[in-house]
């Protein structure tokens, strides 16, 4: 078993608290991913499951062993970084085999489980070539291939395909979940991206200024989310959200004069809230005149429209099909009752029917 369980987990830097209290079980040979903006803890928190920061209070175990005042070495993680590391004057077949030879394993080993780590990674091609001799994308996998054959219990990714465009991150992306699928190890995955997030894992730990705001599978997330933090955060584009105030007949979304049934009428009447609506939860209406059309993003199969209220609030629309609105047009919007979410101001959390 290779799961990693964390008991109350503390991580101080003298006065200074950056994580506060992580309790969290990631199965054996799941994929779970670390995904929240900069400065939220993720990076530390991965970098004390390897053991390269120490943990200041609460237990770390991977499998049944308690790892947390373990050295790196002895933990049976194998980390991948956001740059390569390659040593530059070592052939790919080398830089993959290095740490087994620094281990004295014999050479057939080795060479064993670079040809295997070569196959997953389709660089059979390349094992010859040195580090300038390849692209971006191939000295990540020749990264990861050095993680592979170390054998370790849990893999670790620490934003690993930042440093590669745009093309180069879908085509990474595919070969890391492919990797996944073919090996069954326990990885955990640090991204800013949540669009890596929800396309590779199996769960999603979304966290907030060293503390998590919520935990679940990528659609659990999208659908159910626990707060505003969350429901902004994971969806691309992001949720839009709107000033709103309950009536008797639904909820009246303040900018557009509109009135939305919604189950939460009744004994909230008169209270304030925040409406979540997706870009994709929303139809333009040709025939309103509700909101002006500010900018279209066109992008082929789908475009964004950024719609402005009188208000000065902004509202983005997802549109598909041949007939999209253009800039400068007055239109009107219609909603999904059943997708629209509500929050506190206040506090930011869910409210729920």
């Amino acid at each position: 078993m290779s799961g990693v369980t964390m008991h109350s987990i503390i991580k101080k830097y003298g006065d200074v608290q950056v994580i506060h209290g992580i309790d969290l079980e990631i199965d054996d040979g799941e994929f779970c991913v670390f995904v929240g903006p900069s400065g939220c803890g993720k990076s530390t928190l991965l970098r004390m499951v390897a053991g390269l920061e120490e943990t200041t209070e609460g237990q770390m175990h991977i499998g049944a062993r308690d790892v947390t005042r373990l050295d790196p070495s002895d933990r049976g993680v194998a980390m991948v970084f956001q740059t390569y590391a390659l040593y530059p004057h070592m052939t790919v077949k080398e830089n993959m085999g290095f740490g087994l030879r620094m281990n004295k394993h014999p050479k057939d080993v080795i060479a064993a489980k670079v040809a295997e780590a070569s196959r997953i990674l389709k660089l059979d091609d390349y094992l010859d070539r040195k580090p300038a001799a390849l692209s971006g994308g191939q000295r990540q996998r020749v990264s990861i291939g050095r993680a592979i054959v170390r054998g370790p219990d849990v893999f670790l990714f620490d934003e690993p395909l930042s440093n590669l465009d745009a093309e180069l991150r879908v085509e990474m992306r595919v070969e890391i979940a492919r990797l996944h699928k073919e090996i069954g190890a326990t990885m955990i995955y640090v991204t800013h991206d949540q669009v890596e997030a929800m396309t590779l894992a199996d769960k999603i730990v979304v966290l907030r200024l060293g503390r998590i705001e919520q935990v679940g599978a990528p659609m659990e997330l999208y659908r159910d989310p626990d707060n505003k933090f969350v429901a902004g955060f994971i969806g691309s584009p992001a949720m839009n959200f709107l000033d709103g105030t309950i009536t008797e007949a639904g909820v009246k979304i303040n900018s557009l004069k509109q009135t939305v049934p919604t189950g939460l009428a009744g004994g909230h009447r008169g209270r304030r809230v925040t409406v979540g609506l997706r870009p994709e939860h929303l139809t333009i209406d040709p025939a309103g005149d509700a909101v002006t059309v500010d900018l279209v993003e066109s992008l082929g199969g789908v475009s964004y429209a950024y719609l402005l209220t009188e208000d000065g609030e902004r509202i983005v629309v997802e549109e598909r099909g041949d007939k999209r609105v253009s800039e400068g047009q007055r239109v009107g919007l219609t909603f999904e009752t059943k997708r629209l979410y509500l929050f506190d101001p206040e506090t930011e959390q869910r409210i729920r029917d």
